[in-house]
């Protein structure tokens, strides 16, 4: 059985930085795309981020281009988000993300559509 576990929200003030990771156990081999996923009071999740099983490809949601940053180490199945420059309209609960559907190296779309999800982080951001 697939099992996500976030891990690293909090509360931070406005223009503070916050690392979010994500473990994923039930997995062999780590040849799948991982991401991030977020979610307001009264809003629809949002995609935030996503990157390929091999790191060579990274997406974005709009509104945390240039802000925020995803990586992964395959040895330990971990996915990571640094987020830098935090906003107030930054908080939410925070969702980990595996497997799935991401665009094909040719497209320039940004998009992820995954298959397993974790329980959520909260992040805070005060303004």
């Amino acid at each position: 059985q697939v099992q996500l576990v976030e891990s690293g929200g909090g509360l931070v003030q406005a223009g503070d930085s916050l690392r979010l990771s994500c473990v994923v156990s039930g997995r062999t081999f780590p040849r799948y795309p991982m991401g991030w996923f977020r979610q307001a009071p009264g809003k629809e999740r949002e995609f935030v981020a996503a990157i390929t099983w091999s790191g060579d490809r990274t997406y974005y949601g709009d509104s945390v281009k240039g802000r925020f940053t995803i990586y992964r180490d395959n040895a330990k199945n971990m996915v990571f988000l640094q987020m830098n420059s935090l906003k107030a309209e930054d908080t939410a609960v925070y969702y980990c993300a595996s497997d799935g559907e991401v665009p094909g190296p040719s497209s320039s779309a940004s998009y992820y559509y995954p298959t397993y999800w974790g329980q959520g982080t909260q992040v805070t951001v005060s303004s």
